[in-house]
């Protein structure tokens, strides 16, 4: 008995190092700034980076568990691993698509707040109200809608100008939706790339770059990547450059422009 405790302490001794060193601040520091300098999405372990069946999204998420109870050098380092072989995969042309897509991201601005104080009844009866108006102007564009996201949607188009018009008109409609003390207002994000269509969804790294546009975008805003503006009449929209445009996990030289429609 005294030498089985005595191997218990010696085992219990081991693993207090192995999670001291694993949490060490230092070592912790080193492993997400050698994230911040690999190839592909830094941010990779979120929500948005990771919704989706594939595998190694899968494992994602799960590396990424383990950063909710404590911050860990192996889960950035596993991470990070996960994150130059998605890189890997897009460079070499897999786990992207043949076929461009245009993407749109919705959701409402500071909706979660507001639904706190409202409760679920009311909270929920203002986004059937609103998923109305976007299913409305989605398929009028000849778009369909992907996925709910709570207060927010994805939507896929075949091309950017339907997806500009869509998100304008979605705009213009949820902001009569009424609502005892709140005015809901929407903000957009666009991106034209060549996601993975897998069953009704769409994956890859040209989502997750419209994801972060949309994230990006202030009240009432609608953002488009370059890539889409290119495709846009600019007769029908004015552009306007967003000189200070940051997103985490979104390309370093990604442009990215405020669209209004003209007249």
């Amino acid at each position: 008995m005294a030498e089985e405790a005595g191997s218990s302490k010696k085992t219990k001794a081991a693993l207090d190092r192995v999670l001291r060193t694993d949490t060490n601040p230092q070592l912790l520091k080193a492993a997400k700034w050698m994230r911040e300098r690999l190839p592909g999405d830094s941010e990779l372990g979120d929500a948005l980076s990771t919704a989706g069946d594939d595998p190694s999204l899968v494992l994602a998420r799960r590396l990424s568990e383990l950063g909710t109870e404590r911050a860990s050098a192996s889960r950035e380092i596993g991470l990070g691993a996960l994150q130059v072989w998605q890189a890997l995969s897009e460079a070499q042309g897999r786990g992207r698509g043949q076929r461009e897509v245009s993407i749109l991201f919705t959701d409402l601005v500071e909706f979660s707040a507001w639904a706190l104080e409202a409760g679920d009844d009311t909270a929920l009866d203002l986004l059937r109200r609103v998923g109305a108006c976007e299913d409305s102007v989605v398929t009028a564009h000849g778009g369909r809608i992907v996925k709910r996201l709570g207060d927010g949607m994805m939507a896929a188009f075949s091309d950017p100008q339907s997806a500009v018009e869509a998100a304008h008109e979605a705009r213009e409609k949820v902001a009569t939706v009424a609502a005892d003390g709140y005015e809901p207002q929407l903000r957009a994000g666009i991106h034209l790339g060549k996601p993975r269509k897998i069953g009704g969804d769409y994956l890859g790294v040209d989502v997750n770059v419209a994801a972060r546009v949309a994230s990006a975008a202030k009240p009432g805003e609608i953002l488009v990547s370059g890539t889409a503006c290119a495709k846009l009449d600019e007769r029908a929209f004015e552009l306007k450059r967003k000189r200070r445009f940051k997103a985490k996990g979104a390309p370093k030289e990604l442009e990215v422009f405020a669209v209004e429609r003209v007249g």
